[in-house]
């Protein structure tokens, strides 16, 4: 139980660092991020995503955070998270969290 808090504050604290404004990793283009989601670039174009921050609750997503961090680190120069899979694995993902 004490783990999915400690990897949820991590997910957080990632995402704190990826488009914290302090950082100036922020693009003008947020305006259509509504409130309580967050932006994912995906696959070779980086396709862009808008998705609820609920997921970053979830493992497999979680999963995926780790796995970006491993392949990217912290910088996203994007203004959002840099996700490394396919567009199909990620909306895939997507359908699965939706319907849980």
């Amino acid at each position: 139980m004490g783990r999915a808090f400690v990897g949820i504050a991590n997910a957080k604290e990632k995402l704190r660092r990826t488009i914290s404004p302090k950082n100036g990793s922020i693009s003008t283009t947020t305006n259509d991020v509504p409130k309580g989601h967050f932006v994912v670039y995906v696959g070779e174009t980086y396709r862009r995503f808008v998705v609820p921050i609920s997921y970053l609750n979830h493992p497999l997503f979680q999963d995926l955070l780790h796995w970006a961090e491993e392949e990217f680190g912290y910088n996203h120069p994007m203004g959002g998270i840099t996700i490394p899979c396919s567009e199909d694995y990620f909306i895939s993902l997507i359908s699965l969290l939706k319907s849980s």
